[in-house]
């Protein structure tokens, strides 16, 4: 992203914060000229007809004419105050917050269960929106106090009146019979919304486990890209092979291993390690330990006396690692030896995996064990 289009955006940023500031602003002193309008004027009980507001000094008889309120063209004062009391909308929201709820907890239990069916997961996570939505309006239209007042032109904000505020909030809770329902409802609604939200989170960072496990076993027999097997006559020294498991998935991030042989002066080996060259034949992960990538470049020396060892090298970052000694690291990024697969020649002189990867393959994240590097 460029300077330009940086500064564009903290703009916007800033400009927002001003409007909400201004919005916050706003609705704090209309709360405050509610809460001031209805203590100075008598609120009517429901299906009763205000009581218009008189001049100072006068009672309802008087023949003063009544003072005309702001935006009322019959000089009466609009504002009233009424009671729903409506159980049947009470049960019409519990029931739309169950139901909310259930599809937001829903959510998180498709995506544990088939997290990539996206149509299942916009279903659910929609659905519980679309019930919560549709219960707040209800709520909003038939379960809480529903009030008009005038709104009185005044200052800004009163340090003594922001305890106001707190009661204006309390009093929208009148005439809610089925309190313990609805917040009951409203819990397990605003748990479900809070578990669908932070269900995603589990997305976050690499998945380690589908790395931690290969096809490759004892037995398991090396073949090429078109299913051929590989015998230990078909390795040469100078050149490296590809290997895929046999039977296995060409397409798994642990299949493919890079396979050379080396002559026995070059093979120095850790003691555990011996037997895992038979005939100078060695197999290492393809997949770079630093970033993951394909390793497909291999140097090998063409003259000994001004050349150096063979070696593996990785295209993206050029981590290179010494096949000759166990994958060892010998320059890059890379933050560890490369894996190297234990083989064994069979009766038939075919090459095959003579135990499974004794160390994790693939990038060296927190998780991935060093063994034996």
């Amino acid at each position: 992203m460029s300077d330009g289009d940086d500064r564009g955006t903290t703009r916007l940023r800033a400009l927002a914060s001003m409007l909400a500031a201004l919005l916050t602003a706003r609705a704090l002193r209309d709360a405050f000229a509610r809460r001031r309008q209805m203590r100075r004027v008598p609120s009517p009980g429901p299906g009763s007809v205000p009581r218009s507001r008189s001049g100072s000094g006068s009672g309802p008889d008087s023949g003063s004419a009544p003072r005309s309120a702001p935006g009322s063209r019959s000089g009466e004062d609009p504002s009233q105050r009424e009671l729903p009391a409506n159980r049947r909308a009470e049960a019409i929201v519990a029931i739309l917050l169950v139901g909310a709820g259930l599809f937001a907890f829903g959510f998180t239990v498709v995506y544990a269960a088939a997290g990539a069916s996206t149509q299942l997961l916009g279903i659910a996570l929609g659905g519980g929106l679309a019930l919560l939505a549709a219960a707040a309006i209800v709520a909003g239209k038939a379960v809480v106090p529903q009030e008009t007042s005038v709104e009185q032109r005044d200052v800004l904000l009163k340090e003594q009146e922001m305890e106001q505020v707190l009661e204006i909030v309390e009093s929208g809770g009148e005439g809610i019979s089925r309190r313990t329902l609805l917040a009951g409802a409203a819990g397990l609604a605003g748990a479900g919304v809070l578990t669908a939200a932070v269900t995603p989170l589990a997305s976050l960072g690499p998945d380690l486990d589908a790395i931690h496990q290969t096809a490759w076993r004892r037995g398991v027999r090396l073949v090429d890209d078109q299913g051929r097997p590989y015998s230990a006559e078909d390795v040469q020294i100078g050149a490296f092979y590809t290997a895929l498991p046999e039977r296995g998935d060409p397409e798994a991030f642990g299949s493919g291993v890079l396979v050379v042989k080396l002559p026995a002066d070059l093979i120095h080996l850790p003691p555990a390690r011996r037997d895992w060259a038979p005939e100078g034949i060695l197999a290492y992960s393809k997949i770079c330990p630093h970033a993951g990538c394909a390793i497909s470049l291999y140097r090998y020396p063409t003259y000994q006396p001004t050349s150096v060892g063979p070696a593996f090298t990785c295209p993206c970052h050029y981590s290179t690692f010494s096949p000759g000694e166990g994958g060892r690291l010998m320059f890059g990024p890379a933050g560890r030896a490369l894996p190297q697969l234990p083989l064994m020649i069979d009766g038939e002189r075919n090459l095959r995996a003579a135990a499974a990867f004794h160390e994790d393959i693939g990038p060296s994240w927190w998780s991935v064990h060093r063994g034996q590097s």
